[in-house]
């Protein structure tokens, strides 16, 4: 199993015992993926806090940039160049506000995996689709595994939804495939009526509004970026492209990106009363980084941004070696110039072009001593 799902599979069996525990704890599928989201936003909080004054930081120092952007217009290596020098002086990483983002996607992908995987209700415990989720998501003697294979639906709705139907499913009764997308001949239960689908799209129309209110409330913490267009595009589309991908997603996975969305709503909202973000907690962080900058001792700067000033310092040495070889005039052979002086030298002291060399003449003086 390991050579099918590669390197995430060490999270998939994390995610799946997690998920298991929790059920144990709760006797819902739902509530399992409810208190999971949780805990796996506590573990990032931190770093949700770092990205936030990262980000402060970048903004803070926008009019630094765009000067050096007007001072070296049409230099690109120099902007670069003198904006990664900026960086390392005020001691902000560029990239700092990426990691809470990326270390997500990860966990989103092993929740869709964990989520869609084919366990038919009831089941078999013998059936290929619940001896493969046994076998790489769950332990045997789960409560979750003894539900899902003894008790029609136990657990498995929440809110009116079966956690494993996508509003697309919605209504309808689906067949059940497996990791080949071949149908096992098992059955998913997704309602069997227009009213039943009611409940999945409120819950991807609330997982849109709270993506969207997400977006605009990470740009209070940074105000310049709120006028800047493509921020503005992004903070629009973005919850449109997850509502179009989310139609297809189980409604499991919805539900942890929804309890995502309003973890961070509720933690930036106390941010923004203690005063940690908004403009006026911008401008203490831009004194921070400007005392930083002050005390920092001279030396270089390692890690990250170290490396970057050192890539930049030996791009730009090798483009100015690459402009003095260019500057250089072609070097001369010895036969042309042996061949230059020869010509000179045969036209000093003649006259016209006779070779005859010149004379005092008879008008001239004589110059004494000669």
């Amino acid at each position: 199993m390991l050579g099918e799902i590669g390197p995430f599979q060490a999270l998939l069996d994390a995610i799946g015992w997690l998920l298991a525990w929790f059920y144990d704890l709760t006797g819902n599928f739902g509530f399992a993926i409810i208190i999971l989201t949780i805990v796996f936003r506590v573990v990032l909080l931190p770093l949700g806090i770092k990205q936030i004054k990262s980000m402060q930081a970048m903004q803070a120092l926008q009019p630094k940039i765009k000067e050096i952007q007007k001072k070296y217009k049409g230099n690109k290596q120099k902007v670069q160049e003198q904006t990664m020098k900026l960086y390392q002086e005020y001691g902000v990483n560029p990239l700092g506000g990426c990691l809470p983002l990326l270390l997500q996607f990860p966990i989103l992908i092993a929740m869709y995996s964990v989520i869609r995987a084919p366990v038919p209700l009831p089941a078999d415990p013998d059936s290929p689709g619940v001896v493969h989720f046994k076998d790489n998501h769950l332990p045997e003697d789960s409560q979750l595994f003894i539900d899902v294979t003894q008790h029609e639906g136990r657990g498995q709705h929440f809110l009116f939804m079966n956690l494993q139907c996508s509003p697309q499913q919605a209504g309808r009764t689906v067949p059940v495939l497996d990791t080949d997308q071949k149908p096992t001949g098992d059955t998913l239960d997704c309602g069997d009526s227009t009213p039943d689908r009611v409940p999945y799209y409120l819950m991807l129309v609330l997982m849109i509004g709270t993506t969207y209110y997400s977006s605009r409330q990470t740009q209070k913490a940074t105000p310049a970026s709120a006028q800047n267009p493509q921020t503005q595009i992004i903070t629009k589309v973005m919850p449109v492209m997850f509502g179009i991908f989310g139609f297809g997603f189980p409604i499991g996975l919805i539900l942890y990106w929804t309890v995502s969305n309003l973890f961070q709503i509720g933690q930036q909202a106390m941010m923004l009363r203690l005063g940690h973000i908004g403009p006026e907690a911008m401008n203490r962080r831009l004194t921070q980084v400007q005392s930083k900058a002050s005390t920092k001792p001279d030396k270089p700067r390692g890690g990250f941004m170290g490396k970057m000033m050192e890539r930049a310092e030996q791009e730009r040495k090798r483009r100015q070696g690459e402009e003095t070889t260019l500057r250089k005039p072609p070097p001369r052979t010895p036969g042309k110039e042996k061949g230059s002086a020869e010509k000179r030298g045969s036209g000093k002291g003649t006259r016209g072009g006779s070779g005859r060399p010149k004379g005092p003449g008879p008008n001239r003086p004589k110059q004494p001593g000669r």
